[in-house]
């Protein structure tokens, strides 16, 4: 068996590589990164150090690597014989791993079955826009598209921290992963991937993830900047961050709960395992790096006003879900070009514009008072 999986990153050879080689898999790195692909090309291992409870040190063996920039043809090569093809490089790259992809699939023998197709990245059914892409790219000379390839969602989880100098290949991650696979697309010939989760419905574990991973932890980003604080351990270790961050949680625990039917008593153990997760030590994960890019994560459909807005529409005022978003608008990180960005609007729109553009939430929705009174505070501090 054999997956190419675009991005040789830390989360491509930390969480995904490794969890296709411990399933059997050959696997074929893809990255434009060149000094990246020169290294993995000439190595014969890397070490994944798994840090938590239980740690580990996983070995990965097998694998090859191509520059998919300058080696396309042998990608496209390795693409038309591969069982799957896997993604993390971020769901604003997938445009340009698509026309690989397409060729890929046209060069597929027909007595091959279909190519099973899943983008691993940290967005909401982020295979959906890759299988848009792919289409765009498609010519129909080819056949049909959909006789050749499957697409899966995917909801993937497993917290990759920036790395020590010097590690070369070696990766450290955290202990806990999840990786949940749509199967219905696959009718009935799902890929063999022991350490992933296939369901049936995967919008709720998607919703699931973001509104307790992702909000919770940039939640404990940016009050542990506002706090001074480096670290996202050192800010949970922090009780008044923590209690504001245990707060968030507490409401969007509330929402995923009425909306999902999710047991309460299993989403309350759910929460307790995230924020266990944020206190882990031995990742020196700090709160720049994650509190990175806020006004992707003050999008309409992210892990702040995602989760305030459906509450607002519920009649919930989310007071907690606020603060994140009022300490968001502070984080005013020089060398981040989004808080750079979000700065500049902060001093030259008016706040009704500001959150227009930002959150896209229309003057007529319930949440949008409470959101221009934040900016309009955090204007006045300026």
């Amino acid at each position: 068996m054999k997956a190419v999986h675009f991005g040789a990153g830390n989360i491509g050879r930390g969480f995904v590589g490794l969890l296709l080689h411990e399933a059997g898999y050959e696997v074929v790195f893809a990255d434009v990164a060149d000094a990246l692909i020169s290294q993995l090309a000439s190595a014969d291992s890397y070490e994944v150090h798994e840090v938590g409870e239980n740690p580990a040190v996983k070995t990965v063996r097998g694998f090859r690597a191509l520059n998919s920039a300058t080696q396309e043809d042998a990608v496209v090569e390795e693409i038309s014989t591969a069982n799957v093809v896997t993604t993390a490089v971020g769901p604003h790259i997938l445009k340009f791993v698509a026309p690989v992809i397409a060729r890929g699939l046209a060069a597929r023998p027909a007595d091959l079955p279909p190519l099973q197709i899943m983008a691993c990245e940290n967005a909401i059914n982020a295979t959906d826009l890759l299988h848009t892409e792919i289409r765009a790219a498609w010519d129909d000379s080819a056949g049909d598209l959909d006789a050749v390839a499957v697409f899966a969602n995917t909801a993937v989880d497993r917290i990759v921290p920036n790395q020590a100098p010097g590690q070369g290949l070696d990766v450290t991650v955290e202990t806990f992963y999840e990786w949940v696979i749509d199967r219905t697309p696959f009718q009935g010939n799902a890929p063999a991937i022991p350490g992933a989760t296939f369901v049936d419905e995967l919008g709720p574990y998607i919703e699931r993830k973001l509104f307790t991973v992702n909000t919770g932890h940039a939640s404990a980003a940016y009050f542990g900047y506002g706090a001074g604080l480096e670290k996202i351990s050192d800010a949970m270790a922090d009780p008044a961050v923590a209690v504001k961050v245990r707060a968030v949680l507490e409401e969007t625990k509330e929402l995923l709960v009425a909306k999902h039917g999710f047991v309460e008593a299993e989403q309350e153990a759910y929460v307790q395992k995230i924020l266990s997760r944020f206190t882990n030590p031995h990742l020196p994960d700090t709160v720049v790096r994650v509190g990175r890019a806020p006004l992707r994560k003050l999008g309409r459909h992210e892990r702040f006003v995602g989760p305030a807005a459906e509450l607002a529409e519920r009649g919930v005022t989310p007071v907690a879900l606020l603060e994140a978003m009022s300490a968001a608008l502070r984080f005013d990180d020089g060398a981040d070009d989004e808080a750079v960005e979000l700065a500049n609007m902060l001093s030259e729109l008016d706040a009704a514009a500001v959150v227009e553009r930002v959150t896209e939430l229309a003057p007529t929705h319930p949440l949008f008072p409470a959101v221009l009174k934040l900016v309009e505070d955090r204007q006045a501090e300026q």
